[in-house]
């Protein structure tokens, strides 16, 4: 659940970010709503909200900067979907010891 909550994070904050630039406004993840609501894709079953939404937001905030910026330094775009890297992945849930 939780490398769900910062793929759907980075899908999200990849086209968030990609509106601002096309819309050519500021650089801001926190004023999106999906950010700051946190619970996109949250079904309510095995982790707290909480916990979740901190998951989220690393993948959004992650998604947003590739998105404003045109790149994929956290990610890929395959198969229609953007999806954040392994790596990525793997350095967000080692960091709360997951």
């Amino acid at each position: 659940m939780l490398q769900q909550a910062i793929n759907v994070g980075y899908e999200q904050g990849m086209q968030a970010g990609r509106a601002d630039r096309e819309d050519r406004r500021g650089y801001d993840f926190e004023d999106a709503d999906d950010f700051r609501s946190g619970i996109y894709g949250y079904s309510g079953s095995y982790v707290d909200s909480s916990e979740y939404s901190y998951y989220f937001r690393e993948g959004f905030r992650r998604g947003y900067e590739d998105g404003y910026y045109g790149r994929f330094a956290y990610g890929s775009y395959s198969d229609g979907r953007y999806s954040i890297l392994d790596s990525i992945l793997r350095s967000v849930l080692n960091a709360q010891g997951y």
